[in-house]
């Protein structure tokens, strides 16, 4: 079992910077891929960015490629999600998931709360 809980949103203008982190309860938080997916109003949960167990492998949307880093401590049994750059489009609820692969949400086990990021223009 995992607990996930997100921190770090907030209200930030266009081109500003935020980081998310994702704090996970549990012994085997560094066998998990983890991830990052956000909704916005009115969509469907999209993913934004993941990374492997021990950090080696990441992968990004193309919405973010370039602006957005994923990396994790599994010392500290975090995930952090650092957005540059960011964009109107950028605001949605951002999750945090812990789970095998992949970018759809149905392979993630385990989801945190959310936090709220708002970029204005």
């Amino acid at each position: 079992q995992v607990q996930l809980v997100e921190s770090g949103g907030g209200l930030v203008q266009a081109g500003d910077s935020l980081r998310l982190s994702c704090a996970a309860s549990g012994r085997t938080f560094s066998a998990y891929v983890m991830a990052w997916f956000r909704q916005a109003p009115g969509k469907e949960r999209e993913f934004v960015a993941r990374i492997t167990s021990i950090g080696v492998i990441t992968s990004y949307a193309e919405s973010v490629k370039g602006r957005f880093i994923i990396s994790r401590n599994n010392a500290k049994n975090t995930v952090y999600l650092q957005m540059n750059s960011l964009k109107p489009e950028d605001t949605a609820i951002y999750y945090c998931a812990a789970g095998q692969s992949g970018r759809i949400p149905t392979t993630y086990d385990y989801w945190g709360q959310g936090t709220q990021v708002t970029v204005s223009s």
